[in-house]
C-alpha cells in the first residue's frame, strides 16, 4: 500500500469519477484506474461500485476512506514539521555548560539565538566538563562548552578551542584591596581569606594548585560553595575569589587582575564527529561565533580574554578539526603566536570532575 494509491483512492471517493479524480490529481486517467486496481488487489476487496455514471464506495470502500484521510493528513503533517524544522521555526538544542560561563557570556548568546529563532526550544544543562563530555558521548547533549584541555580520549569526540580568558581576584568594595600601588600576585594571596568553590570545580583546583606552585596553601574563609554562592559570600565580605574575567565583569565588586602572565584557560566547543548536527544545533555555533567576533571588534571581551583563531569552529560531522583534541596548541596557533611563559592552563587536574 502506498500513499499515493491511497491519495487516488480518495480523489476517486470524493469525485466519484476517475476524469475528474485524475485531473485533480494532475495524472492521467488510465495510470490513475491502474493505481486503484492495484490496491484493490493488495486489500483482496473491490474499493467501489463501478458503473457506468455512478461510481459508489463498497463496504470496505467506507472503512477505507476516513483511515486513508487521517494516513494522508498525517503524512502532510510529518512533512510541514520536518519544513518547519529546516527552516528553523521548530526543534530542540540540548547545550551543555559550565556553571561560570551559565553565568557568563553564554545568557547573552543565546538572547541573541533566540531573538533570530524563537521557535527553537534551548535546553541547557549546566555540569562539570567531564559530566558534559559523557553526556555529549551518550547522545543526551548536541553541543558543551567546556573548560580544555579535554579529560577524555574517546575518539568519537572533537573539540574547538574558541577563547583564552583570564581569571581574575573579586573582592566587596567594603573591604580593602589585597594590594595598593602595585599589581597582584599569586603569592599576595598568602593568609588572605579566601571563598572556596567546592570541591569538584577546577577553579578551586587551579587557586590551589597556584598557590602551592608559590609556596603556600591558602587560607579559606568559607568553603563549599557554588557559583552564585560564592559570589554572595564575597559581596558579603567573607573573603576574596578566583573568578573568570567575564563573569566578574557583570557584578559590582572590586575586580583586581593578576601581574602578568597572569592566571588564564581555555574555552573550548565540544561535538561528536560521528553524528551530523541539526540545522539549529549548526546555527546555535554560528551565532556563538558571531557573537564573540563582535565582541572582539567592539572591545566588550575584558582584558587578557582574546578570542583563539580566525574562522568558526567545524559545524558538521565530515569537517575537518583545527587542531589537536586538546584544543589548547591550536588554539594558539590559530592566532599565530605562543602564550606567556609563565601562563597556567586551569583545568580539573586532580583527575576531579572539572566544573568551572
Amino acid at each position: 500500500m502506498q500513499l499515493h494509491q491511497l491519495a487516488y483512492f480518495v480523489a476517486v471517493a470524493e469525485t466519484r469519477h476517475f476524469t475528474r479524480a485524475a485531473q485533480r490529481m494532475h495524472v492521467a486517467q488510465p495510470s490513475l484506474s491502474q493505481q486503484v486496481r492495484s490496491l484493490e488487489q493488495e486489500l483482496g476487496t473491490p474499493l467501489f461500485n463501478r458503473a457506468r455514471g455512478n461510481i459508489s464506495l463498497t463496504a470496505a470502500g467506507e472503512t477505507l476512506l476516513p483511515l486513508a484521510r487521517r494516513i494522508l493528513a498525517d503524512t502532510e503533517t510529518a512533512r510541514q514539521r520536518v519544513t518547519e524544522l529546516l527552516d528553523l521555526r521548530h526543534g530542540t538544542v540540548r547545550l551543555g555548560a559550565t556553571p561560570s560561563l551559565c553565568t557568563g557570556f553564554l545568557p547573552d548568546v543565546l538572547r541573541l539565538f533566540h531573538q533570530r529563532y524563537p521557535g527553537i526550544r534551548l535546553l541547557v544543562e549546566e555540569g562539570g566538563s567531564r559530566d558534559l563530555v559523557r553526556d555529549l558521548a551518550g547522545g543526551e547533549l548536541d553541543l558543551a562548552l567546556i573548560i580544555l584541555p579535554l579529560q577524555s580520549s574517546d575518539p568519537a569526540l572533537a573539540t574547538s578551542p574558541l577563547i583564552r580568558e583570564s581569571l581574575v581576584l573579586v573582592s566587596s568594595l567594603d573591604e580593602p584591596p589585597v594590594v595598593t600601588g602595585r599589581s597582584l600576585t599569586v603569592a599576595d594571596l598568602r593568609n588572605h581569606p579566601l571563598v572556596m568553590f567546592r570541591r569538584g570545580y577546577d577553579l578551586r583546583v587551579a587557586t590551589v594548585t597556584a598557590c602551592r606552585e608559590v609556596g603556600f596553601e591558602p587560607t579559606f574563609a568559607i568553603e563549599g560553595g557554588e557559583m552564585d554562592a560564592v559570589l554572595g559570600f564575597v559581596a558579603a565580605g567573607l573573603g576574596s575569589a578566583v573568578i573568570p574575567s567575564m563573569v566578574a565583569r557583570r557584578l559590582g565588586m572590586r575586580v583586581t587582575p593578576f601581574a602578568a602572565p597572569g592566571l588564564q584557560r581555555t574555552i573550548g566547543l565540544a561535538r561528536r564527529r560521528d553524528v551530523e548536527p541539526t540545522r539549529a544545533a549548526v546555527e546555535l555555533q554560528r551565532t556563538l561565533w558571531e557573537y564573540l567576533r563582535h565582541a572582539v571588534a567592539t572591545g566588550s571581551l575584558p582584558d587578557g580574554t582574546r578570542l583563539l583563531g580566525d574562522r568558526p569552529p567545524p559545524v558538521h560531522a565530515s569537517d575537518p578539526d583545527p587542531g589537536p583534541a586538546a584544543g589548547v596548541g591550536a588554539g594558539v596557533a590559530a592566532v599565530g603566536r605562543e602564550p606567556p611563559a609563565g601562563d597556567r592552563e586551569l583545568s580539573a587536574v586532580d583527575g576531579k570532575d572539572g566544573i568551572s
